[in-house]
């Protein structure tokens, strides 16, 4: 009987990876040019691209630690931070997404050369594929970590089927196969979490009755939080203000999803897709975070004590608890797989198009390459780059975990920097692209400081300093900084304005 329930997980899995490929396969059929490659044409629906935009800001972390943190304490608190991701898309939708549909844009730095010249157009892509691929590896290497942990798989392997598999499907079909096989993914790892929430509520005493008196007791589904703390992340302030800024910086100035506002076959579309997503997350959140408050019930009333990381909360129960023989754990980890697949495929194909048009093809204006020729370059680059996060994840396996996560948090570091940019080019008239970069450079320097130097405290004399800032508020400061600091610095080196 074990065996067959393990042959019906493994089914499960087999399922998902060779459904990529096929989905991969139809996507691509008829393809000719690197238009339809990177941006499916400019025809694919809103609803889907909304389904892209969700399942890829959803990674491993979202469906295994947001359950973990809810479990351990956090609760229903989490929930104020995406209002405030709502709260920045409707920003995005109403002030960035009409610059980006004026005109045909390939890429969202197409913007900046615009308004500041080449060079910061290059170096904003530059940072943009550096952040992507170093995060986007990390996250494979966290993945990998799950993978050996659930299926005791060595971990190379794990990396290698996430890694090869999505390469495939995302060099044979571009960004169509990714937006639908994100599309699917998004369906398979909200199934599994409904299937964890059933799972849970069987496992409770009292089921449902038994878990409302603990949260009535434990007080973990209160959503609102008012206290005013820039050291705590889970308070509505850091939720709506910096949750707002943050969303701004990625779904605003990050190509992986601008990538998918342009594959819209409209602003309406677009606008439509971006909107939505965030009251999709708002529920998608909600899902994990009542995972997470069942999990702590589980825990409590079962006497088990809880793991040292939140992160290997839910895993643990997966593996120790999920009934076996129903392919219910294949299911779960079909989940972690979609969801690590969903940000790695729109990784790759968003820095392939980012390669090809803000430094490739501007470099060869005077031959300008065939279609086929970029169709060609476009899937070569695309390998490129999965080589790059796979080996990114590989080397991860020498580093402590603790210097994984502070350079998944520089990584993180270019959503601010990137938005101050853009903010300076939109309300800084004098500044240039002298004035940009200098103003980036002192955003990144505080960023810096404030994530590494000022946490454990600064003394000079009779001076003393010591802040400890949560995360929500880190693209905050990267983009005010950059904004002010540019702006500043206008009035030394002014620029010529560029319509």
């Amino acid at each position: 009987m074990l065996e067959a329930g393990l042959n019906l997980d493994f089914l499960v899995l087999a399922v998902l990876l060779i459904g990529s490929v096929v989905v991969g396969l139809r996507a691509g059929r008829g393809m000719s040019s690197a238009d339809a490659y990177l941006l499916g044409d400019r025809s694919l629906p809103w609803w889907a691209i909304l389904g892209s935009i969700v399942a890829t800001e959803t990674s491993t972390a979202t469906v295994l630690s947001v359950p973990g943190k809810s479990a351990s304490g956090v609760g229903f608190r989490w929930l104020q931070l995406p209002l405030g991701y709502l709260l920045g898309r409707l920003i995005v939708a109403r002030l960035l997404l009409p610059r980006y549909f004026d005109g045909q844009l390939m890429t969202a730095y197409e913007l900046l050369e615009k308004r500041f010249g080449v060079f910061t157009r290059r170096a904003c892509s530059l940072v943009f594929l550096a952040a992507r691929n170093l995060g986007d590896g990390l996250r494979l290497f966290l993945a990998g970590i799950v993978l050996q942990t659930m299926l005791d798989w060595p971990f190379e392997v794990g990396v290698a089927v996430m890694g090869v598999v999505t390469v495939i499907y995302t060099v044979l079909g571009g960004l169509k196969s990714v937006v639908w096989n994100d599309c699917i993914q998004f369906v398979i790892y909200m199934v599994g979490g409904v299937a964890a929430v059933f799972v849970l509520l069987d496992r409770i005493p009292g089921g449902w009755d038994g878990f409302t008196a603990f949260a009535a007791k434990s007080g973990q589904l209160q959503i609102l939080d008012l206290t005013w703390s820039l050291e705590q992340p889970f308070n509505i302030w850091a939720g709506l203000i910096g949750g707002a800024v943050l969303t701004i910086g990625t779904h605003g100035t990050d190509h992986m999803m601008v990538q998918r506002y342009l594959s819209a076959r409209s602003l309406h579309d677009a606008r439509k897709a971006v909107i939505w997503s965030g009251v999709v997350v708002l529920l998608q959140f909600a899902l994990f975070l009542l995972i997470g408050v069942l999990l702590a019930c589980f825990l409590d009333a079962s006497s088990r004590p809880q793991p040292k990381s939140s992160d290997q909360i839910f895993v643990q129960f997966i593996v120790g608890d999920f009934p076996r023989g129903f392919g219910l754990i294949g299911l779960m980890l079909a989940a972690v797989l979609s969801a690590a697949m969903s940000t790695l495929s729109s990784s790759l194909n968003a820095s392939a198009s980012a390669v090809l048009n803000d430094f490739w093809l501007p470099l060869r204006q005077k031959t300008p390459p065939d279609a086929s020729t970029q169709l060609r370059w476009s899937r070569w680059l695309t390998v490129m780059f999965g080589v790059v996060q796979m080996g990114t994840a590989l080397w991860a396996q020498t580093l402590e975990k603790s210097v994984v996560q502070n350079a998944l948090t520089i990584a993180g570091f270019s959503a601010g920097l990137l938005l101050g940019i853009f903010l300076l080019g939109v309300f800084a008239r004098r500044a240039g692209q002298t004035a940009a970069m200098v103003g980036a450079a002192c955003g990144l320097s505080l960023l810096l400081a404030v994530k590494f130097v000022l946490p454990a405290g600064i003394q000079a004399g009779g001076f003393s300093l010591q802040l400890k800032l949560a995360w929500p508020w880190l693209a905050l400061t990267g983009a005010l900084t950059t904004c002010v600091c540019g702006s500043l610095a206008a009035l030394i080196w002014p620029g010529t304005i560029k319509s």
